[in-house]
């Protein structure tokens, strides 16, 4: 237990004071009754001595006196308090499809608009990190809760390339750990290695694609690996399954949403696919992502503890000295 204002703690020698004073009126009644007799002692209202039952008011009195300059003070304490926390990965498709225009006014600035949308509703206890990925992936961001950095990094995602859905999953799964995660993509057909990341019981990977996988390592082999890991994959379809044809060097290309490998990835890892077919459908899929809650300590100010028991002694003082007196020792 820390203290804001600490030296509000000498408060309490006033303490060892009270007992003294409460003591020297004691020995003086003594002194008192042997010159005048049992006229003016503490008796009940049935005219018994109360004996030492009298000093028991007295007691709670001086214990909630304590307790209340303690929290004077403003003892701090670090308290389990149950929050939604975690981690959260926006891992943005940044290839060449993502210029269709099925979604208005592109599929990219359609995800970019949602995402800082979702950026601003989560509170400080929620990192988030972005990463870009096309024919290879890159943590342009790493987990943070500094919205203003979040939202600027988001608007300079541009796009570019081909597309790895591996890549973008695995380039995330790195983000999470916080440092290089060291496996052999090529060797995965041999079969899946075990990833060690600390704390991931709420960690969660936001791909925003459109599904078409165009390089490799398998995303599917990817996904048994975040799932291996206990990290969770929420793919958000970005397009429609009809498509739309976009000008690449001079060609005509159809590209369209491919739901099937998405689902796959969603269900090998405990996650949720949705379709985004428009910016509204978007800002509602963010809003329902699934975060768990945690129970972590918090450093919090405890004053008003301090002071509720304080002022709890004080009434059981209080009563008891109306019970046994029919008025309060003075």
């Amino acid at each position: 237990m820390t203290f804001i204002w600490p030296w509000m703690l000498l408060l309490l020698l006033l303490i060892p004071l009270f007992i003294w004073g409460y003591v020297w009126l004691g020995q003086r009644r003594q002194r008192e009754t042997a010159v005048w007799g049992t006229m003016g002692v503490m008796q009940s209202q049935t005219g018994q001595k109360l004996g030492r039952k009298r000093h028991i008011p007295i007691t709670l009195y001086l214990i909630g006196l304590a307790f209340l300059f303690v929290g004077l003070a403003r003892p701090e304490m670090f308290v389990d308090l149950p929050q939604v926390s975690g981690t959260v990965i926006l891992a943005f498709d940044v290839s060449n499809s993502m210029i269709a225009e099925d979604l208005e006014p592109t599929r990219m600035e359609a995800a970019k608009t949602a995402a800082k949308i979702f950026v601003e509703n989560q509170p400080g206890t929620i990192d988030i990190g972005v990463v870009a990925f096309s024919n290879g992936g890159l943590v342009v961001q790493p987990p943070t809760n500094d919205q203003a950095v979040l939202l600027e990094t988001v608007d300079r995602l541009t796009p570019q390339g081909a597309t790895s859905l591996g890549h973008g999953i695995f380039t995330s799964l790195n983000a999470i750990a916080g440092n290089p995660v060291s496996v052999d993509l090529e060797a995965f057909e041999e079969g899946i290695p075990a990833l060690e990341i600390d704390d991931v019981k709420s960690a969660v990977i936001l791909l925003l694609t459109d599904g078409e996988n165009t390089e490799s390592p398998d995303p599917l082999l990817i996904a048994q690996l975040a799932a291996e890991a206990g990290v969770r994959i929420y793919p958000i379809g970005i397009g429609s399954a009809e498509g739309s044809v976009i000008e690449l060097d001079g060609y005509s290309i159809l590209s369209q949403l491919n739901e099937g490998m998405l689902q796959d990835i969603a269900s090998l890892t405990n996650g949720v696919y949705y379709q985004a077919d428009d910016e509204e459908t978007l800002q509602e899929i963010y809003e329902n992502v699934d975060l768990q809650l945690t129970i972590s300590g918090e450093k919090t100010e405890v004053t008003a503890v301090f002071a509720g028991i304080g002022v709890l002694f004080f009434l059981i003082g209080a009563l008891l000295a109306l019970i046994w007196l029919g008025r309060m020792p003075l």
